[in-house]
């Protein structure tokens, strides 16, 4: 379980930089920089509806976080062992316009 920092204003699992949706999943098999990773769990917020919640009530400051990113230092067989993790993508319309700040080549 880490920390997470979500900054992608505009994912329907975003409420004030925390997720609700309780886990997610960072894509980028053969990443060799945050560039090749994304936030596989990322969901375009619809203009006039209301942020997803999944099986949390409210958003967590810590979540599992999988990670297929295997080039990564923080990947411990596909989980994510950093103490915090930051995601960026501003204002992604899809999830390969986010990424894992955090990810650091072996």
């Amino acid at each position: 379980m880490a920390e997470l920092k979500c900054g992608v204003k505009n994912c329907s699992y975003n409420r004030e930089q925390l997720c609700s949706k309780g886990d997610i999943m960072v894509g980028g098999k053969h990443a060799c920089n945050e560039d090749e990773t994304c936030c596989e769990s990322f969901a375009k917020r619809r203009e006039g509806h209301e942020a997803f919640t999944s099986a949390l009530e409210h958003p967590s400051r810590v979540i599992s976080i999988d990670c297929e990113a295997v080039n990564c230092t923080y990947n411990s067989n596909y989980k994510c062992v950093a103490e915090h993790v930051d995601i960026h993508g501003g204002g992604a319309d899809s999830a390969r316009e986010t990424n894992c700040a955090t990810f650091m080549e072996r």
